[in-house]
């Protein structure tokens, strides 16, 4: 769907990133490269959520795609069918009004992912199904990512030239500020991409990816470790992490904690 040309949802900058030949070129080509090797991998986690869960494999969710148009993005279900809305977008409107860290709601130990659901979404895999986005021209491989429609409006005019570039899977903020960078400081990452887009840029950013990806799964493998102690990880400057080993207090005395928390990140 497409918004109206006085729709509220489109970004006021006037002019869109100019199409670039080789960007269009560089997706289709990686897709051929990568797609006989992921094919198998696709089937075996659609065949996974389908043994461990009820409901449809594939999910499409309403995003914010180039100059303000709605489109379908497409993601492997990760949670429960008929879950509950886990409070997102009041968690992201909350992160944009403190200007702090934009760090990731993660859902560890989270009733309502499916068996694998965390491992799922620490290492992307969920986001597979986006390549027939990249293929159909709604996304592109590198990019900013996609927002939700009722975040929009959290974006001043100045940051809605983010939305003149094709929405991506990977893109600057995913492979150097995620979980440490500020709602603006994420969005002039995103600008940044988009005033000098080139050739090198996506390359090496495609090649920062699986690197990122592989810190952001061990990050969750330790939240989810600190968790099972009763730890709370906090965030530190400069994108570090720290596990604080403080518990809740009895109220039986028994010296053992009545419940074991963890924080959401």
């Amino acid at each position: 769907m497409v918004l109206a040309p006085n729709s509220p949802m489109r970004p006021r900058a006037a002019a869109s990133l100019e199409r670039r030949g080789w960007k269009q070129a560089l997706d289709i080509l990686c897709i051929v490269m990568v797609l006989p090797f992921i094919s198998p991998l696709m089937v075996l986690i659609g065949l996974w959520i389908k043994l461990v869960s009820r409901g449809p494999v594939v999910l499409r969710q309403q995003r914010i795609g180039r100059d303000g148009q709605l489109f379908f993005l497409y993601k492997f279900r990760t949670m429960q069918t008929n879950s509950r809305p886990d409070g997102q977008e009041e968690y992201v409107r909350n992160l944009v009004k403190s200007n702090r860290p934009m760090i990731k709601l993660e859902l560890i130990g989270d009733s309502r992912l499916v068996l694998g659901g965390c491992l799922l979404r620490a290492s992307g895999l969920d986001e597979l199904p986006q390549l027939l986005n990249v293929f159909c021209g709604q996304m592109s491989l590198v990019g900013p990512r996609p927002c939700l429609p009722a975040e929009y409006p959290l974006f001043s005019a100045q940051q809605r030239e983010r939305f003149n570039a094709l929405p991506g899977l990977t893109g600057i903020w995913q492979v150097t500020g995620k979980n440490k960078s500020t709602f603006r400081e994420m969005n002039a990452m995103d600008i940044h991409y988009v005033r000098n887009a080139s050739l090198k840029m996506d390359l090496e950013i495609l090649l920062r990816t699986p690197g990122a990806l592989l810190r952001q799964m061990i990050i969750t493998f330790q939240q989810r470790i600190s968790a099972l102690r009763g730890e709370t990880w906090v965030p530190l400057r400069g994108g570090r992490w720290c596990a604080s080993a403080v518990r809740e207090k009895t109220a039986n005395h028994s010296g053992r904690p009545a419940r074991y928390g963890h924080h959401r990140t």
